[in-house]
């Protein structure tokens, strides 16, 4: 039996360093990807802000007013795709804000708090590497550290509850 328990013990480390890996690698890929769609945004808002530049001093919020009050219903629709362009690129800087941190705090706040379209996005496109930098290895190690002393203390448990479960077994009923 200490023979599979110490091969069992093994595979939930290699798992347990494998997924450990993948949390930087994901931050990666999401930040990479929350990057492509702020410069995206940013490039299809420039005409617009141009624009506003030339005849608003620079406000955007100017412009956008100024089509979605306007009598044409082309220009008022055009207003209201500015404002979501602008919103969107809002949403982004800010995102990519929160992620100027270091790994832990980067990982947690897209746990807690990532924009949900790039978190979607990052899932559903994510590719598994085995990034070895600093990082990853310090995660990984953490991450097989942590699962190891949830399965110890799992199989202790599970060792106390058998033999606690034997012994009842194991003693003579009395009747009285």
């Amino acid at each position: 039996m200490s023979i599979l328990y110490r091969y069992m013990i093994v595979a939930i480390a290699c798992i347990a360093m494998l997924l450990g890996l993948q949390i930087p690698n994901f931050v990666d890929q999401y930040q990479k990807r929350l990057d492509a769609h702020l410069r995206e945004v940013t490039t299809n808002l420039q005409p617009f802000q141009d624009i506003a530049n030339k005849y608003l001093s620079g406000d955007l919020t100017k412009l956008i007013e100024m089509n979605i009050k306007s009598d044409a219903k082309p220009l008022q629709e055009e207003g209201l795709a500015i404002e979501k362009m602008a919103g969107r690129k809002f949403r982004f800087e800010i995102e990519m804000a929160a992620l100027q941190t270091n790994l832990p705090m980067k990982a947690l706040h897209i746990w807690l708090n990532g924009d949900q379209e790039i978190l979607e996005e990052a899932k559903s496109h994510f590719s598994y590497a085995v990034p070895i930098d600093r990082d990853a290895l310090v995660v990984g190690a953490i991450m097989t550290i942590a699962i190891l002393v949830i399965a110890e203390i799992l199989f202790a448990l599970v060792r106390f509850v058998g033999i606690k479960l034997l012994s009842r077994m194991r003693r003579p009923h009395t009747s009285t």
